[in-house]
């Protein structure tokens, strides 16, 4: 009818096919020979003759084609064949078929359905075994719970055993695949942070010396004066030298692969001096100011490269953007905290002595995060300046 949902059971198993026809054909076999599992005289056999065991056997191989695609139905249906095998002489065959359509019901169907079937066989095998021993009061009674045991009991029970471990395998199974996606989480993400990593010791390293071969490059072409085209050659070379330097440090440690070594060797407060004359020689009026009492041979390893590259590209900047006038570098430690405050003259220029790739702010603001440090840069009064605080360890080594 219009509007009403039609269920379609999926494609018989090739297997299951397999079991229906060889279950049909041994009964068929059975059949002929005359082997039933009753004699013909037995009260409870109503038909008489081995032909009548064929309509249960027949219904019996039908189910076994759908238990795997329907398992409930197939064992209602065949439970139904089964009582009918009771009151003709039997088929081994049948019985069998039964057993396979109770274990594949808790192997295939539905969890609920399964515990049902496991507590429903159980209490069948205990009455079976009670209440004909209680009616006769004979040991053979006791058999008839046996039987039933072993056709529905054994086979749920077999079954509950076989659907846990394969429980148990897809569960592995499916906490492997996740391990392996976390693992390619993980692995994409820590190249992503070291590819990151490697581009702020690029940009830090060389863009100073790029900055100042720019800047004195400019000079030597805009001031025909020999002295003035001498010296801002001389500062040209210097900072080729020193810029090549760094990075062939930088692609040795690429080379290597190892990420525990800095690109650079002086990546410490110690080497602020020598930075600083660095960008004095470079035209910057820098000056430099650490409180005698900082304590900063106590700074733990990671703090020291972060001001370092810092201060590194704050120098670079004020090269490039800042105004005529003294640029200021002050560290000052502070209890479990180390302050590095960067400042310049700020106003309006026609524009930057050199060209930048505005990746300097993102990357200082990167390492300060890194270390749980705050940052911030902007003016502050006619002044520009970059301040960081980083957070220090107590007991960390330096």
């Amino acid at each position: 009818m219009e509007g009403m949902a039609v269920r379609r059971l999926p494609r018989p198993h090739r297997f299951d096919v397999c079991v229906a026809v060889g279950g049909l054909l041994g009964g068929l076999f059975l059949v002929v020979i005359g082997l039933g599992t009753r004699p013909s005289d037995d009260p409870i056999t109503l038909f008489d003759g081995p032909w009548p065991v064929l309509a249960p056997l027949t219904v019996m191989a039908g189910c076994e084609v759908a238990r795997r695609a329907a398992p409930r139905e197939a064992l209602l249906t065949g439970t139904a064949a089964i009582t009918a095998d009771l009151v003709t002489q039997g088929s081994l065959s049948t019985i069998l078929m039964f057993t396979d359509l109770v274990y594949a019901a808790v192997l295939y169907g539905p969890l609920a359905s399964a515990r049902r079937i496991q507590w429903v066989t159980g209490l069948l095998t205990v009455a079976g075994t009670l209440v004909p021993f209680a009616l006769w009061r004979v040991p053979e009674a006791l058999l008839i719970g046996v039987v039933v045991g072993v056709v529905a009991y054994a086979p749920a029970a077999t079954g509950w055993i076989v659907r846990n471990h394969r429980d148990a395998a897809e569960a592995a199974r499916l906490r492997a695949e996740q391990t392996a996606l976390l693992a390619e989480m993980d692995r994409t993400q820590a190249v992503t942070a070291e590819r990151a990593r490697m581009a702020r010791e690029l940009h830090d390293m060389v863009a100073n010396h790029l900055s100042a071969i720019a800047i004195h490059s400019t000079a030597a072409l805009s001031i025909d004066d020999p002295d003035t085209s001498r010296q801002a050659l001389t500062v040209i070379r210097e900072n080729s030298v020193e810029g090549l330097t760094e990075m062939r440090r930088l692609i040795g440690i690429l080379r290597d692969g190892s990420g525990d070594h800095e690109p650079a060797a002086a990546a410490t407060l110690d080497g602020l001096a020598a930075l600083v004359d660095g960008a004095r020689a470079n035209g910057l009026d820098a000056t430099l100011d650490i409180t005698p009492d900082a304590g900063l041979g106590r700074v733990p390893a990671p703090v020291e490269l972060a001001a370092y590259r810092i201060v590194q590209e704050s120098l670079t900047n004020a090269l490039k953007h800042a105004c005529p006038g003294r640029v200021t570098v002050t560290l000052l430690r502070r209890d479990d905290t180390l302050d590095v405050r960067v400042s310049s003259p700020y106003g309006h220029r026609d524009g930057p002595r050199a060209p930048g790739s505005g990746a300097g702010l993102v990357g200082m603001r990167e390492r300060a995060a890194l270390l749980g440090g705050t940052f911030h840069a902007g003016p502050q009064g006619p002044r520009w300046t970059v301040h960081t605080a980083f957070p220090l360890v107590e007991g960390e080594p330096a």
